[in-house]
């Protein structure tokens, strides 16, 4: 054996170098594992969904009432339509933001969960700006969702693609798209699978057909249904005590219908509740088909009283003005 002294700086070496190499030695390892892991993504999506059976009800009475428009409930600031007691619907432009899932069918019951993530804000904004660009092409929104969620280069986007990112986002957001400092783009909520490397292909390579990209993200084949006892028409409670529904109509458009039970809405405290589908997810309760980012109402050209609302730290938000006396809406047809 040889006794051999180190001096201080050699031992700094040499045990950084047994780092590198145990790295090294490792790295072939989990690329190959994270390479197979992106190839064959489950289709179920990655949030966990408990259902609470005591916020599932079924008014049968509702069957009777023909819903009111959201569209004609004042709005706050932000964009949300704040509550008061009855029953309404709308209709809503809607996203896929999980590539490579069935196309939603009248087999599939849909309920919401937050939108949130790393790349939250990004996805937000463009579902929430979308609302005030009613000349932005449905199509061109989509594609730049469906970059964003697979971390396509933000520089091989078509031209029309990203006229849109420059009028939905800021400049500091689509800077952060095309790479930001690092030139690294990492573009996918915490609930949402990772990339997609198929669709980043087509986006390198300059595709124009939207129809290609459709067909490898919507899938159009039924969807696998892991809970047949839930029903599409159940009403979901909230947690500030009113319901919602949704009925996915195709990956393009969503029917939400919202009922608000007397009573829970005590506007002599100043309290009022706000609905905001933008900032929710509609997801899928009992199959693996498409998770949907809801953007504007199809029908937009409604004058609607903007109220300027303070939010609080939870709970029903807090109007700074008189309470607005009811409105009269009108009754479009249910939707199912």
């Amino acid at each position: 054996m040889f006794n051999l002294k180190l001096n201080p700086m050699s031992k700094y070496l040499l045990r950084n170098l047994w780092v590198i190499l145990l790295i090294t030695s490792c790295g072939p390892s989990s690329r190959n594992s994270a390479s197979k892991d992106n190839k064959q993504q489950p289709t179920e999506p990655t949030t966990v969904r408990i259902i609470d059976s005591t916020n599932l009800v079924q008014y049968d009475f509702l069957s009777d009432k023909k819903p009111g428009s959201l569209m004609e409930l004042p709005k706050s600031q932000d964009g949300g339509f704040v509550l008061s007691p009855g029953y309404y619907e709308a209709e809503f432009n809607s996203y896929c933001l999980q590539p490579g899932t069935p196309d939603p069918s009248p087999r599939d019951a849909y309920l919401q969960a937050p939108l949130r993530g790393y790349r939250k804000d990004i996805i937000e904004s463009i579902l929430r700006n979308s609302q005030d660009k009613p000349d932005l092409q449905q199509r061109n929104v989509q594609l730049l969702l469906w970059s964003v969620v697979s971390g396509s280069n933000f520089n091989k986007l078509a031209s029309p693609v990203q006229s849109t990112a420059y009028q939905l986002l800021t400049p500091k957001q689509v800077f952060e798209l095309k790479g930001g400092v690092m030139g690294v783009v990492k573009t996918v909520a915490a609930a949402i699978p990772t990339g997609n490397s198929d669709l980043n292909k087509l986006f390198d390579l300059g595709t124009n057909s939207y129809e290609a990209y459709e067909r490898m993200a919507v899938l159009r084949q039924p969807s696998e249904i892991s809970r047949p006892d839930y029903r599409r028409d159940q009403w979901i409670k909230q947690q500030d005590g009113y319901y919602v529904r949704h009925y996915a109509k195709g990956y393009q458009k969503v029917h939400i219908q919202v009922y608000v039970p007397d009573g829970i809405v005590d506007t002599a405290s100043g309290k009022y509740l706000v609905f905001d589908p933008v900032s929710m997810l509609a997801i899928p309760a009992n199959s693996n088909a498409q998770r949907l980012g809801i953007g504007a109402p199809v029908i937009i050209d409604i004058v609607r009283k903007v109220i300027i609302i303070n939010k609080g730290s939870g709970g029903p938000v807090k109007r700074q003005d008189p309470a607005p006396k009811p409105t009269n809406p009108k009754n479009p047809k249910a939707g199912s």
